[in-house]
């Protein structure tokens, strides 16, 4: 799994950062979200697509 996020599209939300901390976080000064963990383990795959379909933006994706 690997995550991305189309910095065109976000508007620094945050709200994956609440789904999935390990893998999402906010660069406050840019005010986007960054991916942490670009390609985290499989055990956060439910979070991770949590956030992914719950950004109000849909600026996050995952490739398998």
């Amino acid at each position: 799994m690997r995550v991305r996020v189309d910095s065109g599209l976000c508007q620094g939300h945050g709200s994956c950062a609440g789904d999935a901390p390990e893998v999402f976080g906010v660069d406050e000064k840019r005010g986007v979200v960054i991916v942490l963990q670009e390609s985290p383990p499989e055990a956060l795959r439910a979070s991770v697509l949590a956030a992914v379909k719950f950004c109000p933006t849909r600026a996050l994706s995952i490739e398998d």
